[in-house]
């Protein structure tokens, strides 16, 4: 029976524990998106995990929603994560980039100027985001792809992939929840069009089949992962039917034989997420959200999923490999450093043997 203790394959990466670092946005990126060394030895102080997930990362400047995100589209930038990468490495780590495009969840006060706000159809998301300086704003009114502009956004997410390999990392996971652009164009709510990628469920998983194929085919399928939450309401997304949706969009992933799905679970009335996945993936799992130590043992033990990822608990706990082992108390974070600039709420939390 497996514990989160053991190493675990996930395509093409060698966990040394099943405990991943679940992806989530902390905004400290520097000039023109660049990862910078405060990010470095955040990631450094987490490398003990069997598998970091970096934050949302933009695969192209459209695809930027958030300020301070970090990108992966051009030099600079993948010579910045070199540097995280090189330092997980060294630590004995392994790390995987979250591509992430914000699709219509952006502002043009967080962009490039030249950047547009891009969906799949002309519907503005209801909500405000934050912008340096302006405090929060109203989301941008999106302009709808033409048909012919997508496979455009496809290669930018190849490209970026290209850039990952060259930057050091392990394998590269594309994010589909969250209301981000997968998820916009799987959703009825926000996928209005009536060409090949609009309409039946069919067409609507065809933009997210279309970029797994595509990364599959730079980087292989056996590192690439893609993240999932049927039925989370997130950034003012809704699809009249997510269980018909995810099992459609799994049945149609389970061929390409990626690495691994990350399923974030949700209660929610519509779908049952994990009972989606249950029926119509085979492949290895990664589990996500409100999972403590005991029911992860317990959920790995029983062979529901091949590791799980834990966010939150990551924040204040640097050493979250070493304070599960031996018991140890986990300790709390501020919620007034999860976005804001500098090392303070970021890489200030102390490991056990400096407390």
């Amino acid at each position: 029976m497996p514990t989160l203790f053991d190493p675990v394959e996930l395509g093409a990466i060698s966990l040394a524990n099943r405990i991943v670092m679940a992806p989530m946005t902390r905004s400290r990126a520097g000039d023109g998106d660049v990862p910078n060394a405060l990010m470095t030895e955040y990631y450094r102080q987490r490398a003990s995990a069997g598998l970091i997930v970096t934050e949302g990362t933009q695969p192209s400047a459209t695809g930027k929603g958030y300020c301070r995100t970090p990108g992966l589209h051009d030099a600079a930038q993948a010579a910045g994560w070199r540097a995280v990468t090189d330092a997980v490495h060294d630590a004995g780590g392994r790390i995987a980039v979250q591509l992430m495009h914000c699709g219509r969840i952006a502002s043009r006060l967080n962009k490039h100027p030249d950047a547009e706000t891009v969906a799949p159809s002309a519907v503005q998301a209801r909500g405000k985001i934050f912008a340096d300086g302006a405090g929060q704003v109203e989301m941008d009114a999106p302009r709808a792809l033409e048909t012919h502009e997508i496979a455009g956004i496809v290669e930018e997410y190849a490209q970026s992939a290209r850039l990952a390999l060259a930057a050091g990392f392990d394998g590269v996971e594309l994010h589909c929840a969250s209301g981000y652009l997968p998820m916009q164009f799987l959703s009825t709510g926000t996928n209005r069009r009536t060409d090949r990628y609009g309409g039946s469920v069919a067409n609507r998983i065809r933009f997210t089949i279309e970029v797994l194929e595509a990364l599959s085919g730079t980087i292989g399928a056996d590192r690439v992962g893609f993240r999932i939450c049927p039925g989370n309401p997130f950034n003012d997304i809704h699809d009249d039917d997510p269980a018909e949706t995810y099992a459609a969009l799994l049945q149609a992933a389970a061929p390409l034989g990626v690495a691994y799905l990350h399923l974030i679970r949700l209660n929610v009335p519509q779908v049952d997420g994990v009972a989606v996945a249950a029926a119509n993936w085979r492949g290895k799992l990664i589990l996500n959200e409100s999972i403590d130590f005991t029911e992860a043992q317990q959920i790995v033990g029983d062979g529901r999923a091949d590791a799980i990822s834990f966010g939150r608990a990551y924040i204040g706990n640097p050493d979250l490999v070493r304070r599960f082992r031996e018991g140890a108390p986990l300790a709390p974070f501020e919620l007034k450093g999860l976005y804001a600039a500098g090392p303070e709420g970021y890489t200030d939390y102390p490991a056990l043997a400096e407390s």
